[in-house]
């Protein structure tokens, strides 16, 4: 199972939004609103490191109100 953690910043006032729609993409087991640097935390599995990178490019960049994001792979211990 491929794991990564996705860094979100939005646009002004959308955090909440942006976290919802998050919530509703399957692969997405896990979004929180944060303070800091960030908007927006996203902790995303996947079958396999290509579906993770599917799902990272095709669905959570181009959803409106994502300003950037960073991806944090996740390397199992």
């Amino acid at each position: 199972m491929a794991r990564a953690i996705v860094l979100i910043n939005t646009d002004v006032g959308m955090e909440e939004e942006v976290a919802k729609m998050l919530s509703q993409i399957p692969e997405v087991k896990e979004a929180y609103v944060v303070y800091g640097i960030y908007d927006v935390v996203a902790i995303i599995e996947a079958e396999s490191f290509d579906r993770l990178r599917n799902v990272v490019i095709s669905k959570i960049r181009k959803m409106p109100h994502i300003k950037a994001s960073t991806t944090l792979i996740v390397v199992e211990k």
